[in-house]
C-alpha cells in the first residue's frame, strides 16, 4: 500500500544523491518531504497490521537500543 510512495521516494533519492551530493551541489536531502509522507505510510500500515507493537518492543530490547532510535 506504500509502494507509490516508496518508488516516488527513491527516485527522488538516487536522482539527487547520484546527480547533486556526489558533485558537492546540494548539502540537503531535496526528497525529505518524499521520505516523511513514505514513513508516516509505512508507520500507518504496521500499525494496522499489528506490526509496530513489536517493532516497539524489539527495539526497547535490542543490546543496540542507540543505534536504532533515529530509524523511529
Amino acid at each position: 500500500e506504500c509502494s507509490e510512495k516508496k518508488e516516488r521516494y527513491d527516485t527522488c533519492f538516487i536522482k539527487w544523491y547520484s546527480e547533486k551530493y556526489l558533485r558537492g551541489e546540494g548539502s540537503t536531502d531535496e526528497c525529505a518531504e518524499l521520505f516523511k509522507e513514505y514513513k508516516s505510510c509505512l508507520n500507518a500500515a504496521l500499525k494496522q497490521k499489528g506490526i509496530h507493537n513489536m517493532i516497539e518492543e524489539a527495539r526497547k530490547t535490542s543490546p543496540n537500543n542507540n543505534n536504532v532510535k533515529g530509524l523511529k
